[in-house]
């Protein structure tokens, strides 16, 4: 049997990690770990168009598998380029390895060609990041890193010259078991009776959700008929919480709607569960804090804490609930329950009226239809600005379906690249990518992607020829929009020319049969729906000195939006509510 050398025995690590696949763009000193790929059948190399698409991948198939990812990059322009989707994985928590390779060893230091320093680039978007200076380092280098990533929950980044990748890899090196998932944290019982003591002793308690309460529906339901409380969720833990909850009160924050504000500023103690939302001025500064997370260097950093609990959601509540004493008073979860379908029922007739006429067309009614059209368990990625608004209104939760996005990191042309990665991991489910226009022409040459490896993709392209978001925020500043116009191409017939299914909706009417169209087709589509650029959106509770920077604005063409089935939960949601 021939030696390996150091490349194949990197690849071997990554087989047995579970790394299915390796997203990138071959190059120089890349060259011998892609060749290392082409001969392990275990293994699948994804040719994508730029680099930043690989990092956004992987770090989409993290999250929809929960398993580790991988892309990698050529020394250096190659590798700078994976530092946006790095950036965005290392905040959602999704366990990514990333290969930066790097020039020649003997070069390091001396200015060579395309020199840079990834063990410095990749600092503060990591949990590991360490450069393979001298091959008897494998495989403990990699393994180390893998078990950074997969037991922190973020990216580890490990740089490879390309020289050492082609060297023979030492012999009798030292191979343990890999770590490839994590376990569960419970809380002491210190923490636990400190907690049962402060709910029972409240009158009112809220619950605001994030993305830890991930496998802790039931748990969370159960928890909240024990004390009667009202739940309210961030955009992150909407696709947790939100369906099949009877406690429902909307969503806080910049893209909030119903009573989630109220819920959280009028009770007596507000326990956040696996949240780390950013917006502490939404947040109450005259009532009780508890906050619950499995990282504790979440706990307290938003919000001053009168108890901090560090432990997974579903085993903090698994412990916690049969210890807290049954509420029967339901005074306060009804006022918030009644309160929230108030507040639905106003801002659905602004999006009801002539909507179906309206031309051009609202990106509401988009959302909407839509929603109704994708499949119960399709996964939706989803562009950040006006997008992340109207996903957060308009799809909705069963427990089946997936939203990814750029929630934490905020960077722009996230859907198409995460939507790559979606769609690798089950061809045979349906990935939607909820794109504007600016974000999709930013990284439009992956699109090329979906045609040669024929991903069914479905783009629906919200085409409203402006960065809506911005202009937006420059209405908060009192500024005149600038620089905020796009001049667009009819992207359906670049769709087609590319040999993808391609359609232009610029009428309401043609809205739905496009859609159908688009969904039956086998391949990649794109749909370009020719929307509105004054239909922007606002939260129902927000003042000027909530946030910096985003957007707020009394002008006229400002919409209140609506909330699509939403409302239909929330009057369902009433049924509970006793009867005088």
């Amino acid at each position: 049997m021939a030696k390996q050398n150091v490349s194949e025995q990197f690849v071997d690590i990554l087989v047995r990690a579970g790394v299915k696949r390796l997203y990138g763009v071959v190059g120089d000193s890349l060259n011998p770990v892609v060749d290392a790929i082409r001969r392990n059948a275990g293994i699948e190399w994804v040719q994508v168009r730029h680099e930043e698409t690989a990092a956004f991948a992987a770090g989409a198939e993290a999250q929809i598998t929960g398993t580790l990812a991988a892309c990698a990059g050529s020394c250096g322009p190659g590798n700078l380029h994976l530092i946006n989707g790095l950036y965005d994985a290392h905040r959602s928590m999704a366990p990514v390895l990333a290969l930066a390779s790097h020039i020649p060893s003997s070069e390091i230091g001396l200015g060579y060609f395309q020199e840079t320093h990834p063990e410095l680039l990749f600092q503060e978007c990591s949990h590991y990041n360490e450069m393979i200076s001298n091959p008897q380092q494998m495989p403990r280098l990699l393994q180390t890193a893998i078990q950074h990533a997969i037991g922190r929950g973020g990216v580890s980044v490990v740089s490879m010259p390309g020289d050492i990748a082609s060297q023979p890899a030492p012999e009798k090196s030292i191979e343990h078991a890999l770590v490839t998932s994590r376990p569960s944290v419970k809380p002491g019982d210190e923490e636990i009776d400190k907690l049962c003591r402060m709910i029972d002793k409240a009158r009112r308690v809220t619950l605001f959700c994030g993305s830890g309460t991930a496998g802790a529906h039931a748990e969370v339901m159960e928890f909240a008929e024990r004390v009667k409380a009202p739940v309210g969720h961030a955009l992150r833990g909407k696709e947790w919480i939100q369906y099949d909850n009877p406690y429902d009160v909307g969503m806080s924050g910049l893209l909030g709607y119903g009573a989630a504000y109220e819920a959280t500023n009028e009770c007596d103690l507000l326990i956040l569960l696996g949240t780390d939302f950013p917006y502490n001025a939404f947040l109450p500064t005259d009532v009780k804090i508890v906050q619950v997370d499995v990282r504790p260097e979440h706990l307290g950093r938003r919000s001053k804490l009168d108890l901090a609990v560090w432990g997974d959601v579903r085993e903090t509540l698994r412990a916690l609930t049969p210890r807290v004493k049954v509420k029967t008073d339901r005074k306060f979860l009804d006022r918030m329950l009644k309160k929230h379908a108030d507040a639905l029922e106003g801002v659905v007739k602004a999006y009801t009226r002539k909507v179906e006429k309206h031309v051009p067309i609202h990106p509401e009614y988009v959302a909407s239809v839509l929603d109704e059209l994708a499949d119960d368990d399709a996964v939706f990625t989803v562009d950040t600005g006006m997008c992340n608004v109207w996903a957060a209104r308009y799809l909705t939760p069963n427990g089946r379906r997936r939203v990814i996005g750029s929630f934490s990191h905020g960077s722009m042309a996230n859907a198409l690249p995460q939507a790559i990665g979606a769609q690798f991991t089950d061809r045979n489910r349906q990935v939607v990518s909820m794109s504007g226009d600016g974000g999709f022409t930013m990284l439009m040459g992956d699109f090329l992607t979906l045609v040669q490896y024929n991903l069914p993709v479905k783009v629906v392209l919200f085409n409203n020829s402006s960065l809506g978001m911005v202009e937006l925020e420059m209405l908060v500043a009192g500024l005149p929009s600038f620089g905020t116009t796009n001049k667009n191409p009819d992207f359906a017939a670049i769709a087609r020319a590319a040999g993808a299914y391609g359609v232009r909706v610029e009428k309401p009417k043609q809205l739905e049969g496009a859609l159908k169209d688009a969904f039956r087709h086998k391949g990649p589509a794109l749909v370009d729906v020719v929307t509105d650029p004054n239909a922007l959106s606002i939260p129902p509770k927000i003042s000027a000195d909530m946030v910096t920077g985003f957007a707020l604005s009394a002008s006229k063409i400002v919409l209140d939006g609506g909330v699509g089935r939403m409302l239909q939960m929330a009057r369902s949601n009433l049924r509970n509510v006793p009867r005088p």
